[in-house]
């Protein structure tokens, strides 16, 4: 019933043509105050700088920074300063897709291998069957591989030639589970089909008709002294500045910076049905696809965002790189991005012609959904709900859950066991064929540890065999190690960390 629902209410609205006009709430009464509700967010988060974007009925009604780009520095954010997009690129490389379907270069239910011919998962059926839907839908069979690119050094290809040695999590198109390196594959489609790049797909066929001047497809793009945000962490207590982590490896899937001024240009294409410049501007989209790209795929769990525990959807669905729901008797369609310090969100009410962006430099700061339902409520005529602080209290007990899960970690280590090997035949190289190498050395009675360049670490001993790994990067916490030894030569010969296996190279 649930799944009839959400279908058939989704279907009604998908339809989103050119001269499509809806009543609204003028700009001076819905967003009275807003400016100063924002401002008190940035305060109550402890956001160095965020920026929003709001649009309505073909205009963008607001766009403001807030804040600096870096802390203990001047340079403040404004309106075209860049942010990571994150995973609202997602929604991008669906349109390029959908663009290629227009002109039939492609079909959504094509298989995968029809034009990644190389490509494989590890169950042979799997890759006979999956499709380019597939990949843009988090139905495709694989749990959570961001082990493969995430503070790694692999390339693109040797991303995607590795998913052939991961284990089914679930069967095809059974379950969703989201998924970076799928929409990896989607962009090696979308470069096989045109012979180009991603980058410069993405750039022709979006960032310059849509006039986003601002944009570059990924962080290696960014030109020396740009009006750039920094990223930012919170670590013992303190917001601190951290190192970007690139998503470039897997670009399709998150790689985007842009700023609100550009952002608002996207929401506006979406808004307008996918014309650009207006009702009687350019399509680009052909409405059918504009209607696939919003269409229902699959269900997702409404545990996927805390703040469905305050939102309450009745349902919730992903379409072609979209989350969607109902709030308050409304479709809302929508997707956040989150990478290492940085936050996006951008929110469509389609119906309404309503559009929402928030971009932010604190590692989840959740002040973007709060402000994403504000403006919803707002253009409704409604103002019952302090959405900033509700969800305050809703991360301040999650975040107290998780203090509680390490305290019982720490009750459970075992006190006064020592290892049971000299510390230096720890040291030696560790591979998974999947994973990649955990490179383990002693310096001076202490052992490091490196897993790729964005896992570096100094190993304390916990109990037992299992050591503590502080990461150098500090904003990534730390993680247990636990090495096995041979029975009959009590040599250490595999190391397990982050849920994987390491086999000793060398015996």
């Amino acid at each position: 019933m649930r799944i009839l629902r959400a279908s058939a209410h989704a279907t009604s609205v998908a339809l989103v043509l050119c001269l499509l006009t809806a009543p609204a709430i003028g700009q001076s009464d819905a967003l009275a105050g807003f400016d100063d509700y924002i401002s008190k967010g940035v305060d109550a988060w402890r956001l160095p700088g965020t920026t929003v974007a709001v649009v309505k009925d073909g205009k963008v009604v607001f766009a403001k920074g807030y804040g600096v780009r870096e802390l203990g520095k001047g340079d403040r954010v404004d309106e075209h300063t860049l942010f990571a997009v994150g995973s609202t690129t997602k929604a991008m490389t669906a349109s390029l897709i959908g663009m290629l379907v227009d002109e039939q270069k492609l079909a959504w239910d094509d298989p995968v291998t029809k034009h990644l011919p190389g490509f494989q998962v590890k169950d042979p059926a799997v890759t006979r069957e999956l499709t380019i839907r597939d990949l843009l839908t988090h139905r495709g069979g694989l749990g959570n591989t961001d082990f493969l690119w995430y503070g790694q050094e692999n390339s693109t290809e040797q991303i995607l030639d590795r998913v052939r040695l991961i284990d089914p999590a679930y069967s095809l198109r059974s379950r969703f589970v989201y998924q970076n390196v799928m929409y990896a594959a989607a962009g090696r489609v979308i470069e096989q089909v045109t012979g180009q790049s991603w980058k410069d797909v993405i750039r022709a066929r979006i960032f310059e008709p849509l006039g986003m001047r601002d944009t570059v497809a990924t962080l290696a793009q960014i030109p020396p002294g740009a009006n750039v945000a920094t990223p930012h962490s919170i670590v013992d207590g303190k917001v601190k500045v951290i190192q970007n982590a690139s998503v470039d490896a897997v670009a399709a899937a998150g790689a985007v910076w842009s700023s609100a001024s550009d952002m608002a240009k996207w929401m506006q294409f979406l808004l307008d049905g996918g014309c650009v410049g207006g009702a009687d501007g350019k399509r680009l989209l052909s409405e059918r696809t504009v209607a696939e790209l919003f269409h229902p795929q699959t269900m997702v769990p409404d545990s996927m965002y805390p703040t469905t525990r305050l939102v309450k959807p009745h349902w919730m669905t992903y379409a072609l790189g979209w989350f969607q729901q109902d709030y308050r008797g409304r479709a809302v369609d929508f997707h956040t991005g989150s990478i290492d310090g940085m936050v996006a969100i951008l929110g469509l009410i389609r119906d309404e012609r309503l559009g929402v962006l928030v971009l932010g430099n604190l590692d989840h700061a959740e002040l973007r959904h709060a402000l994403m339902y504000t403006v919803f409520d707002r253009y409704a005529g409604r103002s019952d709900r302090d959405w900033s602080a509700a969800l305050l209290e809703v991360y301040r007990e999650d975040g107290k859950r998780s203090e509680q899960v390490v305290a019982r970690a720490e009750a459970q280590r075992v006190s006064g066991t020592t290892p049971s090997a000299p510390l230096d035949t720890y040291a030696g190289t560790y591979k998974d064929p999947a994973r990649g190498q955990v490179e383990v050395t002693s310096e001076n009675g202490t052992l490091r540890l490196r897993y790729g360049p964005g896992f570096v670490a100094t190993l304390e001993h916990w109990h037992f065999d299992t050591f503590r790994a502080r990461w150098t990067a500090d904003w990534r916490g730390s993680t247990l190690v636990t090495f096995r030894l041979d029975a009959a030569t009590g040599r250490p010969v595999a190391l397990e960390i982050m849920g994987g296996r390491f086999i000793r190279a060398e015996r």
